[in-house]
């Protein structure tokens, strides 16, 4: 029995080191274009490469049990009962009760205080849902968006987002910046974000806002494309509509 621990812990250890290497040398995620998105991202990593050695181990009790304890014949009998250990049984409880409880702090609460930390913004958007179509305002301005098939931000701007529904319950979503937030009639709910790259949903097909409710027969319309520009074409832009430009 010693013997096959070993061996089943040696098996372990290569297949936990040869995992968490893969997850740190590929890239897992799509494009990231917001300070938030970076920060879930992070977040993200870290969780897999704890969930790494939990998933070897495992994988490597099921593998080394069906092979090297594995009956021959059609009908193999049973083996030998295995009674459970007090000192394994309350090791295996204190680790993963206390692994728990890490994660709830970090990447937990330490990642939703990164998140909340500024709560003052450069620029508010508020977002009206309806089925099904958008209406971006942008209140420091003066314009208003209505039946918006584009979502337009500045870069390296602090943006709070006030998001709220005409009708049913939608869900606001940017991919690139891995934020979302529910659109509730009659509430307004909060998202904060800054993006950090310039660019536009025929760049990359994740810059889009999106809503990720279903929400009815038009729910598959109700996406619009993002598009992040420079501080001074942002500005031009925003005089554009105020003047009423297309």
């Amino acid at each position: 029995m010693k013997r096959d621990f070993f061996f089943a812990g040696l098996l372990w250890i290569v297949l936990t080191f040869a995992g968490i290497t893969l997850v740190s040398q590929i890239n897992l995620f799509p494009l990231s274009a917001a300070h938030e998105a970076d920060i879930i991202d992070e977040a993200f990593l870290f969780l897999t490469l704890l969930g790494v050695p939990v998933f070897a181990f495992v994988l490597v009790g099921l593998i080394y049990s069906v092979i090297r304890f594995r009956q021959p014949g059609e009908m193999p009998e049973d083996g030998p009962p295995i009674r459970t250990s007090r000192p394994v049984t309350w090791a295996w409880l204190g680790i993963t009760s206390a692994l728990a409880v890490f994660i709830i702090f970090n990447p937990g609460l330490k990642g939703i205080r990164e998140l909340t930390a500024n709560r003052e913004p450069d620029l508010v958007v508020q977002v009206e849902m309806r089925k099904w179509n958008w209406t971006f305002s942008y209140p420091q301005y003066g314009v208003a968006v209505v039946d918006a098939q584009e979502l337009v931000l500045p870069v390296d701007r602090h943006i709070r987002f006030e998001v709220t529904s005409t009708d049913i319950i939608h869900s606001f979503w940017i991919p690139a910046f891995r934020m979302k937030v529910d659109a509730v009639p009659g509430q307004i709910n909060i998202l904060y974000a800054t993006p950090t790259e310039t660019g536009s949903f025929e760049d990359d097909i994740n810059l889009r806002a999106q809503c990720a409710e279903l929400c009815g027969t038009g729910h598959p319309r109700m996406r619009a494309g993002l598009r992040i520009l420079e501080s001074a074409e942002f500005e031009a832009w925003v005089a554009g509509q105020a003047a009423g430009s297309p």
